[in-house]
């Protein structure tokens, strides 16, 4: 079994062996942790070169894909990337699972604990810098909180620390390469020729100690509508607030309006709009985690030339005809922070 993505604790769950490949920007982050799941395999016992990883480009990755021992390609990326690997694995008959680009949304009702909300929304779209495929992108707010609790969004986000994620204390760290900040930047243009206002962020921040790095503000921008900027995905910290709703139906249409599907969040007290929500969100997985989902943004594709599905197809077939859900509802009012973020809690509670 290989994988190309950092699938790989899934795999060794299975009672797979695995190769894998990690991203040419993450060589460092995928030796560390390489380390980690050999000293892990050594002190279990289990067999030396259980999960040998192949550092290197593009070349070594299409070797993988190609090569007909490989039983299931595991492979996270972008959506141009799954175009590629997709037809190369189902040609000879191999397994595929994709897990592509996100373009998570919340939504923000009247009756929402505006706190919670707060601390949820900043989290979710400044941690990881953006840089996450779960990480919140799109917020769509009540018409009648809409202002409030914007003007809330931006007084935190000038809290936020920036700097190596190495430092006690911050909260924000750099942006993977270069291309990506000049990705935001034709992001951010984009959204204002568009009819939308940086509210805050986007500029870069320059770090003595490492002048190469490129850390930026994270990015606020309000929309006039969803516009065609927010339907692909800016690997960056952007969060458009998309144009205010006065209907929780207009809400799901505007959340459900663009090409990917990986995770969604609703943000309310009312237990009949969170049912609507769980029922008509086309994404299934909370925006704080990373759970797959079947759309754009995670694809499946697997054989029934197994004995139990020749024994009984129909339970295997009729999966072909599902989506996937992962759904988590939050009844505690409670909403803890991770990595170091409870200390600007103060912050993100009163804006």
């Amino acid at each position: 079994m290989a994988v190309y993505s950092w699938n790989t604790a899934l795999a060794l769950v299975a009672g797979d062996a695995v190769v894998w490949k990690p991203s040419e920007n993450a060589v460092l982050a995928a030796l560390g942790a390489q380390s980690l799941l050999a000293r892990a395999a050594a002190e279990v016992g289990a067999p030396e070169g259980l999960v040998p990883v192949l550092v290197g480009g593009r070349d070594i990755g299409d070797a993988m894909v190609r090569d007909e021992r490989v039983a299931l390609v595991s492979a996270t990326g972008s959506v141009r990337m799954g175009r590629e690997v997709g037809p190369v694995v189902a040609e000879r008959f191999g397994r595929v699972l994709l897990e592509l680009g996100g373009n998570n949304g919340a939504i923000v009702v009247s009756s929402a604990d505006i706190d919670l909300a707060l601390r949820g929304v900043v989290f979710a779209a400044a941690g990881t810098a953006g840089q996450r495929c779960t990480t919140l992108r799109r917020l769509i707010v009540h018409e009648s909180i809409a202002d409030d609790f914007v003007d809330k969004i931006v007084a935190a986000y000038k809290t936020l620390s920036i700097g190596s994620p190495t430092e006690d204390g911050v909260l924000v760290g750099p942006l993977v390469n270069a291309g990506s900040y000049d990705a935001m930047q034709a992001a951010l243009k984009q959204a204002e020729s568009e009819g939308g206002t940086v509210l805050c962020g986007g500029e870069r921040v320059l770090n003595e100690d490492r002048p190469d790095a490129h850390y930026v503000e994270p990015a606020v921008v309000r929309m006039p509508a969803q516009t065609s900027v927010m339907e692909s995905e800016t690997f960056a910290p952007i969060l458009y607030v998309v144009v205010t709703y006065s209907d929780l139906d207009e809400a799901l249409e505007i959340h459900n309006g663009v090409p990917q599907g990986l995770s969604s969040a609703i943000f309310t007290s009312e237990l009949a709009e969170s049912e609507k929500f769980l029922s008509r969100s086309d994404c299934a997985s909370p925006t704080s985690t990373s759970a797959p989902r079947v759309r754009r943004s995670v694809g499946l594709r697997w054989r029934e030339e197994r004995p139990a599905a020749a024994a009984n197809p129909a339970p295997t077939r009729v999966k072909a005809y599902m989506r996937q859900a992962t759904n988590t509802v939050n009844y505690s009012g409670e909403l803890p922070l991770p990595r170091g973020w409870s200390s600007c809690e103060g912050h993100l509670s009163d804006g």
